[in-house]
């Protein structure tokens, strides 16, 4: 079998423990308010600012044998460059205050799942950065694009105000492949590294969505507000 395909496997359990929380639920279902979306991409915000560091990381702590990744990695950063701006004018046309985010600090949770793959990066195997990879571009496939429209169906916004989401489920959709050819080339040691990080990052991110207010817990007339 691919050591993709055993990827997807190994991490079913945790994938299925993100979807189920309660927040992803409700917004594919049509409950949602701008308060939570505001505050799902501020957490996107303070997570995606360190793709391109934690990528540059990587890069910088490959291993002679690991150095055919160098150029992977690149491509990597070149695509990724810029995408928390989107996330800031997404909050624009929302109508939240992006200086605000910009000049912020994230919930714990999102500080935390940052951390944890920097200190796994530094301090045990830079290939372990791509479990984060296949956490956050498999999430984005299987939900973006449709979180997106009901979005913007629910809460009456332009396609201006989604453009990140909207962006990332046709990107990550079209990266698939490239991740897959990539990571069936590991060997056994980095693909215990991708496992591993992938397990807890799929953790890690759903306390990230359980950090934001769900919509029963909102004040009535918060949630009756779009």
């Amino acid at each position: 079998m691919p050591f993709f395909d055993s990827l997807q496997l190994a991490t079913a359990g945790p994938r299925a423990e993100l979807f189920a929380v309660p927040v992803i639920g409700d917004c594919l279902a049509g409950r949602v308010t701008r308060t939570q979306y505001l505050g799902f991409l501020g957490e996107a915000y303070h997570h995606v600012k360190h793709t391109v560091p934690l990528l540059m990381a990587c890069g910088s702590r490959l291993s002679t044998s690991q150095a055919w990744l160098r150029d992977a990695v690149a491509e990597y950063i070149e695509e990724e460059r810029g995408h928390e701006q989107w996330i800031l004018d997404d909050i624009a046309h929302t109508g939240g205050d992006a200086d605000r985010v910009r000049n912020g600090t994230p919930k714990p949770a999102t500080e935390l799942m940052v951390a944890y793959v920097y200190d796994f990066i530094a301090r045990r195997n830079p290939v372990g950065f791509f479990g984060m990879v296949q956490v956050l571009e498999g999430t984005s496939v299987a939900l973006a694009t449709n979180a997106a429209g009901v979005i913007e169906r629910t809460l009456g916004l332009p396609a201006t105000a989604t453009r990140y989401l909207r962006s990332h489920g046709e990107i990550d959709r079209s990266h698939l492949q490239f991740f897959a050819d990539l990571v069936n080339r590991l060997d056994a040691e980095d693909q215990q590294a991708v496992v591993h990080v992938a397990t807890m990052v799929y953790r890690l991110y759903r306390d990230v969505f359980r950090s934001l207010p769900t919509f029963d817990a909102l004040p009535a007339d918060a949630a009756a507000t779009t």
